[in-house]
């Protein structure tokens, strides 16, 4: 009800102003409750949203600014440091370390941008879903295939909106991609080439051995979240730990569900029906300096089987015969090539400046009408727009990135190291490698206590 127009002689008004005119007899008289109007999952679109932040610092600063317009009442970080310049931004907000107690302490909390490392974001999403807020996860979503399926499930029983942090979905690279590989640009397309020169940060490496002070403005402890205990080194921190297994999803995380996005959304793509992955030396603290990750997709609506390759630490695909000699076959630092029977289509990282290959073909092609919904006002405030009833869903809801983030992070189950080179047999729908029991141990990863999807 919130939501709805009320329309008289063709002039649409909206609840509020309805109440206000006095239309309706005693209507005006009323004090209507908060929640009869809205509230936690039915914001009003004429009121402004109480947000708050699970990693203040870092890429949360850049989040939490891009809301400023709205109503910032909390900021949560466990490094006073990282955060300093986002608390006297925001002076009013409340401050806490430990989002549990923020979630269950400030009521008027609507919605929660989450922007801690990889590995506080699946216990920080739940507890803030299970109590009716409208989330924004910074990518990748979650770190295993089990921790994205429940916050898709969560984000749909607890009927709250959403929205992953891969800016890229709102711009309009890849609206333009979808719009020409479904007109046919391109052709079928069978082959598919990802690659980026990410890591940008120390991986390969074993755990250290010395034990330094934990920093006055840290507490370790929280930053450890569900991971296992160990101790306090500034290897960690504060970007380092997307190196760690136990923190966050190297490469492949960091980047394809950025580069990844406009493959899986053109060509329709939702679960793999197998992964491969081969590297430089694996170990179980951090992963592999370089890597190439082989996924193999099913035929679906009418468009053939497709191979995905993934490819970092500065590994790339051969050079396509048909890109013209001075040519670049490069964009951006990370970058994607679709190979169709009729030509290639190149774009950077977030599907900006598509271009297609070669050039004859990009000069005599016409362009399609643009049938996709543009996202006006970035990436953020169309999740600001969703929370208040203003559209029905934001770009990147979890219904389209959980299982795009389901299908980065099991190329990441199959770089581990008693796995890595073997070909594993993924049910999706059942999330279960079909052929190694070793694999599915990967799938889902206990918690520690305190910080389960269960126990939040």
């Amino acid at each position: 009800m919130a939501n709805q127009k009320i329309t008289a002689k063709g002039n649409s008004l909206s609840r509020r102003q309805f109440l206000a005119s006095g239309a309706g007899g005693v209507a005006a008289f009323m004090i209507v409750p908060r929640h009869v109007l809205g509230g936690p999952g039915n914001t009003p679109p004429s009121e402004k949203l109480n947000i708050a932040t699970i990693g203040a610092g870092g890429m949360g600063s850049a989040n939490t600014n891009a809301c400023r317009n709205e109503n910032i009442v909390g900021l949560c970080d466990v490094d006073d440091r990282r955060a300093k310049e986002t608390y006297e931004r925001f002076p009013n907000a409340r401050r806490w370390k430990d989002f549990r107690q923020m979630l269950e302490k400030q009521k008027e909390i609507e919605a929660v941008i989450i922007a801690a490392p990889d590995h506080v974001h699946a216990p920080a999403a739940m507890a803030a879903m299970k109590r009716g807020k409208h989330v924004y996860v910074q990518k990748p979503l979650t770190r295993t295939v089990y921790e994205a399926r429940m916050l898709t499930e969560a984000a749909r029983k607890y009927k709250v909106k959403t929205q992953m942090g891969n800016q890229g979905r709102s711009g309009e690279g890849v609206r333009l991609i979808c719009e020409w590989i479904w007109d046919g640009a391109i052709g079928d397309v069978r082959e598919v080439h990802a690659w980026t020169n990410r890591p940008i940060w120390p991986q390969g490496l074993d755990r250290p051995k010395d034990t330094p002070p934990v920093p006055a403005e840290l507490d370790w402890d929280l930053w450890l979240a569900g991971s296992p205990l160990r101790p306090y080194h500034p290897c960690y921190l504060p970007f380092s730990w997307r190196g760690w297994w136990d923190f966050g999803g190297g490469a492949l995380a960091d980047m394809a569900c950025h580069v990844c996005d406009p493959v899986f959304a053109a060509l329709k793509l939702k679960y793999p029906t197998s992964v491969q992955a081969e590297a430089t030396e694996v170990n179980d603290e951090t992963f592999p300096k370089a890597s190439t990750v082989t996924y193999e997709f099913p035929a679906r609506e009418g468009m053939p089987a497709v191979k995905l390759v993934w490819y970092d630490g500065g590994r790339k695909p051969e050079r396509p015969a048909m890109l013209e000699e001075g040519r670049s076959l490069e964009q951006a630092s990370s970058n994607v090539l679709f190979v169709g029977d009729k030509g290639l289509l190149r774009c950077g990282e977030t599907g900006d400046s598509p271009r297609l290959i070669p050039e004859a073909l990009m000069k005599e092609y016409k362009r399609p009408a643009k049938t996709l919904p543009r996202v006006e006002g970035g990436h953020e405030q169309n999740w600001v727009d969703a929370c208040k009833g203003k559209l029905e869903a934001a770009c990147s809801h979890f219904d389209y990135s959980g299982p795009l983030t389901e299908m980065v992070v099991m190329g990441n189950l199959s770089l581990r190291r008693e796995i890595v080179g073997a070909k594993l047999l993924w049910d999706g729908r059942n999330m279960k490698v079909t052929n190694n029991d070793v694999a599915n141990e990967y799938v889902n990863l206990p918690a520690r206590k305190g910080f389960g999807l269960d126990e939040v």
